[in-house]
């Protein structure tokens, strides 16, 4: 089996997701550093660009085989290395933990994604009070729906006792908040899953500052 290449940035949240996945399932795999704010970003250059022609990450390798997209890598290493999986092979829950997932990665994250943030202040002459008022609105927006669904869907974790894709996309996109001093007071669910999430080794070792 080949060693598995992670191209991705430190602080993205998509690629944040895909290492809690390796972690968790306990893959060997090596980090390919994509710096996205150095000299205009280094997915902009052609070699990465030869990868994955949206200029995004992450993108994972697997032998021949090149990914793109979090979500699918997932799912990919989900059917390719299923141990502790993610995804409920099937049932309700699988479509809970879908649900879920897809709040957070397709609805709260693109609003806030770099490129986003940086077409406010670089072509539209958003300054930084106003950006941070735009990424502190439409994560109180998501995190509301998010904190009133797991009242219902929470039990050890985002979707009952089960880890998943879930609590996946939760942690980064946490991780993001906090970074743009969102209050999190009122997601106390949401709060007590990460606290509990971030006490385990794999998930500390996927962390932002473990991969600097």
């Amino acid at each position: 089996m080949s060693e598995l290449k992670l191209y991705g940035y430190w602080r993205s949240s998509a690629t944040y997701r895909v290492r809690l996945a390796l972690e968790i399932k306990q893959l060997s795999y090596q980090q390919f550093p994509v710096d996205l704010i150095a000299q205009g970003g280094e997915q902009h250059s052609e070699v990465f660009h030869q990868l994955n022609a949206s200029e995004l990450v992450p993108v994972l390798v697997d032998g021949d085989f090149v990914l793109n997209q979090s979500l699918a890598i997932i799912e990919y290493l989900d059917d390719h290395y299923p141990q502790s999986r993610l995804i409920p092979v099937s049932g309700e829950a699988k479509y809970r933990v879908l649900s879920l997932a897809h709040d957070i990665a397709m609805d709260i994250h693109p609003l806030n994604n770099l490129r986003v943030l940086q077409y406010l202040s670089q072509n539209l002459a958003v300054d930084e009070p106003k950006k941070t008022q735009w990424y502190q609105h439409w994560i109180a927006v998501g995190f509301r729906a998010i904190e009133e669904k797991l009242t219902i869907s929470a039990g050890q974790y985002c979707i009952g006792d089960a880890l998943s894709l879930a609590d996946i996309c939760l942690i980064p996109q946490v991780y993001n908040a906090e970074r743009f001093a969102v209050d999190m007071s009122p997601y106390p669910n949401m709060m007590r899953i990460t606290q509990m999430l971030r006490e385990r080794a794999d998930f500390h070792s996927a962390a932002p500052e473990s991969c600097r």
